[in-house]
């Protein structure tokens, strides 16, 4: 099991651990960090998966958001979402979208994909973007 936070759409989130994750599945199953209790989450109504280290970060660490910290692991990426936050990294994979310095039209059967940020001290090991909760996409040369 994987420690993880699913944030919703309106801000809302959950703290626990996700067994068994598919980004070709339409929910995601989560045991919360302080219960036994078992939720089953639509994709949709989720804006991400934050795969962590911690499920308390480190107020006063602030997360490095520039390129060259680390050996590049792919594609590096500017993503931002429509709630107006943003993430820099790297994306795991093939593009999902058509080439050109802005990234349009994904493919409707994406649910989402995996970037993985610049910052190696960050708490997030890897994010699940979900595709529906973006607003743009950069692929920085």
């Amino acid at each position: 099991m994987k420690k993880a936070v699913l944030r919703y759409n309106n801000g809302n989130m959950i703290k626990g651990y996700v067994k068994d994750f598919s980004p070709a599945k339409d929910e995601v199953t989560i045991k919360e960090q302080d219960s036994e209790k078992i939720r089953t989450v639509h994709i949709d109504k989720l804006k991400a998966i934050f795969f962590v280290r911690f499920f308390v970060g480190d107020e006063n660490y602030h997360e490095k958001k520039v390129y060259g910290l680390s050996k590049p692991t792919g594609k590096r990426v500017f993503i931002k979402f429509k709630d107006g936050e943003s993430l820099v990294g790297f994306l795991e994979g093939d593009v999902p979208w058509k080439h050109g310095f802005f990234l349009s039209k994904m493919d409707g059967n994406l649910k989402g994909f995996f970037l993985i940020p610049v910052d190696l001290g960050s708490n997030n090991e890897k994010v699940f973007v979900i595709a529906s909760s973006v607003k743009d996409v950069t692929i920085v040369p």
